[in-house]
């Protein structure tokens, strides 16, 4: 059975797409300082419409099996970590400890929402 096809699993691999195209969108201009904002814009809004591409049909199949707050958990833990990668290799910028100890912060708090309730 293909991957994408499972309704558990198949948001996770369109989600990361829609965030690596996504964080090309909104940050990837940050190297062309140089080009008129009105051109970054519109190259930005060219990409969100792949982005959305992927996004939308993910959240559709997602929702079969997650609730919306696990959705938007899962896409913002999973953004945190393509833009990790991204300002690290993309950006040469540096990934410091209060980076790690942030996300890790932000990846408990998801771990309480794929928790469930408590009792």
């Amino acid at each position: 059975m293909p991957v994408l096809s499972v309704p558990a699993i198949a948001p996770i691999f369109l989600l990361i797409v829609s965030n690596i195209v996504m964080t090309f969108a909104w940050y990837g201009h940050l190297k062309f300082p140089g080009k008129a904002i009105w051109l970054v814009v519109l190259a930005s809004w060219g990409l969100a419409f792949f982005e959305y591409c992927f996004a939308v049909p993910a959240n559709r199949i997602g929702h079969t099996v997650y609730s919306a707050a696990q959705l938007k958990t899962m896409q913002e833990v999973i953004t945190l970590i393509v833009f990790a990668v991204f300002s690290v290799l993309y950006l040469k910028e540096a990934f410091t400890w209060n980076h790690a100890i942030g996300f890790g912060l932000i990846g408990l708090g998801a771990w309480f929402v794929f928790a469930g309730p408590f009792r």
